[in-house]
């Protein structure tokens, strides 16, 4: 069985199954972004809420609170707002608008004669370590937050039928 087959087939096109951390930030949507401050805003909403139910002992104890739940909120969403987009470039969300702006930057990236990921700066092992560690890792933020922040050149694509 080929690599390409081990993966689950999925409603829309693959678009990169080891996207780079860049790339899923540039490709995030309104809605994300939109998530992403609503979590950021609503988690010291909740702790003031909460408050209003039962005060904390001196006004010093909720400010520091305030900022530590602003904070977590702050990551919480972005963490939340990464997965989303993640999820569009494995082809588990809709994803028309990720597959035309990838369609857009492949075509300039071949036309400039660079690399499709990107120029790898790393041995053959290593790059190949780097994608082990990090496809799909947008599923396992719960433990441990992971992103692919190197170039390698094992990506699995609509375009592709294997992971190079």
């Amino acid at each position: 069985m080929s690599t390409a087959e081990q993966y689950v087939r999925t409603e829309y096109p693959v678009i990169d199954s080891d996207p780079h951390f860049n790339r899923v930030v540039r490709y995030m949507r309104g809605s994300d972004y939109t998530a992403w401050g609503t979590l950021t805003v609503g988690a010291p909403a909740v702790l003031l809420a909460l408050e209003r139910v039962r005060p904390a002992a001196g006004p010093k104890g909720i400010n520091f609170a305030l900022g530590v739940a602003t904070a977590m909120g702050f990551m919480g969403g972005f963490l939340y707002s990464y997965q989303k987009s993640s999820l569009r470039f494995w082809g588990w969300e809709e994803n028309a608008r990720e597959q035309a702006m990838n369609r857009e930057e492949m075509d300039a990236r071949a036309a400039a004669g660079l690399p499709a990921y990107g120029e790898p700066t790393m041995d053959e092992t290593a790059q190949a370590a780097a994608a082990r560690n990090s496809k799909f890792a947008a599923l396992k933020f719960a433990s441990l937050p992971w992103f692919n922040t190197t170039n390698h050149k094992y990506h699995l694509s609509e375009n592709t039928s294997s992971d190079k």
